[in-house]
């Protein structure tokens, strides 16, 4: 347990993973959130980083619920939802089949499609608000649902689905917290019985903690204010930083073992 909380590189990656992922639950877009099991797996497993920041999660959904409430698709709920329990079921039914490094090069390769998704959002013609269905919502879903799981990298799937919607920024938000919060909250059963949670992870999430509500309320200030021309490009530029780094961290160990 000292051994952890003792490692200066442990706290220089866990404490910008936590409050990035605080800003996005606050509401300040996806892709702070998914640098950060990928920024602790610099300097622990991937799972391990999950375990650790689970916790955290749970209290930062508790504090967006808050800051949110009032505003969700009842829609897109019912019809996601279901998929995302078959996903955790999944990464359960798995955990025991997928090793650290198989994690990290999924992380990456997440990570990397995610960039990927934004560039092309950006310079493609987007058309109009796509209706709600049940099958892509689905599929999407159960994706989410497994990627959350193994990495806490929910989001980049669930918004395949959900940004096409074109819901109003507000109600966008809102579902997505409720979502995740249920997720999350879900998450904690298989954790608990894959016994990924023992004293020096709980012990470094008490000690994360308290930058965690802090980083959740700056996200939902953050959001009604700042203008997104700098902050994004910037952001998914360290995301594919972290994704080609754990990528050739991941093929690397593949490849040797």
């Amino acid at each position: 347990m000292e051994a952890l909380l003792a490692d200066p590189w442990f706290f220089a990656a866990a404490v910008p993973a936590v409050v990035l992922i605080g800003l996005s639950k606050g509401g300040l877009g996806g892709a702070t959130a998914l640098l950060g099991v990928p920024l602790m797996a610099l300097t622990m497993s991937p799972v391990r980083a999950a375990a650790v920041l689970l916790p955290i999660l749970i209290v930062m959904d508790l504090v967006s619920l808050w800051t949110w409430r009032g505003y969700r698709d009842n829609r897109t709920l019912k019809i996601m939802l279901p998929g995302a329990m078959a996903g955790i079921a999944g990464g359960w039914a798995l955990a025991a089949l997928v090793t650290p490094q198989t994690v990290k090069l999924m992380v990456g390769i997440i990570a990397a499609l995610f960039v990927v998704r934004w560039v092309w959002m950006k310079f493609a013609r987007l058309e109009g608000a796509a209706p709600p269905n049940a099958v892509k919502g689905t599929f999407w879903a159960v994706v989410a649902g497994y990627t959350s799981f193994v990495a806490h990298a929910g989001g980049p799937p669930f918004q395949m689905y959900a940004l096409p919607l074109h819901l109003h920024p507000r109600v966008y938000t809102g579902t997505s917290v409720i979502f995740f919060a249920i997720v999350n909250a879900v998450k904690l059963v298989p954790y608990f019985m894959l016994g990924q949670f023992d004293a020096s992870s709980l012990t470094a999430s008490a000690v994360l903690v308290p930058i965690a509500p802090l980083a959740t309320l700056a996200g939902a200030w953050v959001i009604k204010r700042m203008r997104p021309e700098v902050f994004y490009p910037f952001t998914y530029t360290m995301v594919a930083i972290v994704a080609v780094r754990l990528i050739w961290e991941g093929v690397g160990t593949l490849a040797g073992g």
